[in-house]
């Protein structure tokens, strides 16, 4: 992937037209800014198969590895969000009776990027920050970007407060406004929902944003009973190969670790995909294998048992389940009753899922497990990262900014005006980065300074986290992941004057 090198493109736009004298004091010290960013050596790349901590992990104490299965033990081709997209639509239009029209609607794989939130008052989808901001520059109804203005009249402020975005608690009545759609399966959900609503707007067809978004939300969650089904049919279209995963369990367990498996999918979908990632005795790296388990309730209810799959017919079992047996299948139960028939408690339970809110946030909370993020996206992220170019933006971006933070008290004509371009070739820049990772909604990870809410979530909920979970291969079964050690905003003159 190439990206052109903006600085000097827009230092060149920037100054077109003007004249410009060898003795601008601004201009001297907008140049010699420049040189001494042309001389700085880029980062090293990041590893794109890392394992990276938010929290110290002795791996050494863990001695029980689980997995969620979808997305986690299992990663889709992007054909999985194609059938999704369509058949969520289908249902929108036999269910629900949509217009006919919106089945030529396409599905734009490029659209989102997850963790978004969606206003479901105003109909709105939109990218916030850590401290609940709006990141101005990626509001959209349907598929139209609303201007920063826009986006001002209809909050008054582009800072939200807690109980918009989250809800009280503490009332009974009081629900949340916003709705953040946080895993993979939201990705064609979020874009059958701005195509919609974009065909109702073009088409001045009345609408409730609330409505249309629980239409589309249901048709979506009913389309996975059917795309299983699909799935199973075709599993190489659908699923990426591992051939690593095998070798990742054989590892674990030959180092004494148990495995268990917590799915929210029905079992004989699973065991299609697991046949296909590792062969028809896969059950016999777990130890545990519980389908259906309906996160996340299943670490936050007490009373719902266990029952037993007949493996044949899909069925359950009635019997009382008084132990977990390998190589049997489990279906519902609850984490506490997990716990109780394991002995498995605490620190030494490594979960890796990812959902940072279904999979991750009450077992950490609440019953104090390990917890690994399987973000597959990252793979993307770190890709651009890495680029040379992005590098080069990126550090010109940095010291441009802190050019203008130096000098942003002067008050004479001149260094007004020198001031004013330094921040539209900041603006500039910074659009521009943001663009390179996703048009219209810039990184999962971060917004133009800030970490996105998805990322707060996910580094609050996750000791470690990676693009793959075979990654850990690269790592010995003892290995301790260090977090980095910040630098906070006092601490910037003492580490780097």
């Amino acid at each position: 992937m190439f990206i052109r090198p903006l600085a000097r493109s827009f230092r060149n736009y920037a100054v077109s037209g003007r004249q410009f004298t060898s003795a601008s004091f601004y201009d001297e010290l907008y140049d010699k800014t420049k040189l001494k960013y042309k001389s700085k050596k880029l980062p090293k790349d990041v590893n794109i198969r890392g394992v990276f901590a938010c929290n110290e992990l002795d791996l050494g104490e863990v001695q029980v590895y689980g997995f969620d299965y979808d997305y986690t033990l299992a990663c889709y081709k992007p054909s999985l969000d194609f059938l999704l997209y369509d058949l969520g639509r289908a249902r929108l239009i036999d269910e629900y009776k949509y217009p006919p029209g919106i089945s030529s609607l396409p599905y734009r794989p490029d659209f989102t990027i997850r963790g978004l939130h969606y206003d479901i008052e105003q109909g709105l989808l939109m990218k916030l920050d850590s401290f609940l901001q709006i990141q101005l520059g990626t509001v959209y109804r349907g598929l139209t970007p609303l201007s920063d203005a826009d986006v001002l009249k209809i909050y008054k402020n582009r800072i939200l407060s807690i109980a918009y975005v989250e809800g009280n608690s503490k009332l009974t009545d009081s629900r949340p406004k916003m709705m953040q759609l946080a895993d993979l399966f939201s990705v064609p959900e979020m874009c059958l929902l701005g195509n919609v609503a974009e065909y109702f707007e073009k088409n001045r067809i009345d609408y409730h944003p609330e409505i249309l978004f629980r239409d589309v939300k249901n048709s979506i969650r009913v389309s996975h009973g059917i795309m299983h089904g699909i799935v199973m049919k075709d599993v190489e279209k659908y699923v990426e190969t591992n051939q690593e995963l095998g070798a990742f369990f054989e590892r674990l367990i030959s180092a004494g670790k148990k495995l268990f498996l917590v799915t929210n999918s029905p079992f004989q979908f699973v065991n299609t995909g697991m046949r296909a990632l590792i062969g028809t005795e896969w059950k016999e790296y777990f130890d545990v294998v519980i389908v259906q388990a309906r996160k996340p309730r299943f670490f936050t209810d007490t009373t719902r048992p266990f029952r037993l799959v007949d493996e044949k017919t899909g069925t359950h079992l009635w019997d009382r389940v008084s132990k977990l047996e390998k190589g049997r299948v489990y279906y519902e139960g609850t984490v506490k009753q997990l716990q109780e028939l394991t002995g498995w408690n605490g620190h030494q339970v490594l979960y890796f899922g990812d959902h940072p809110y279904s999979d991750l946030a009450d077992v950490t909370l609440e019953h104090g497990w390990r917890t690994g993020a399987i973000i597959s996206e990252l793979s993307h992220e770190i890709d651009t990262l890495n680029n040379p170019d992005f590098k080069q933006n990126a550090n010109w971006l940095q010291m441009l900014t802190q050019l203008i933070e130096d000098h942003q008290d002067r008050e004479t004509p001149e260094a007004k005006k020198a001031l004013h371009r330094w921040m539209a070739e900041r603006d500039y820049l910074r659009n521009e980065i943001k663009v390179i990772f996703n048009k219209q909604f810039g990184s999962v990870f971060r917004t133009f300074n800030n970490p996105t809410y998805f990322s707060r979530r996910l580094f609050r909920f996750s000791d470690i986290y990676t693009s793959n979970v075979t990654n850990l291969l690269h790592y010995g079964v003892d290995h301790t992941f260090y977090p980095r050690r910040g630098v906070m905003p006092h601490e910037y003159i003492s580490y780097f004057m």
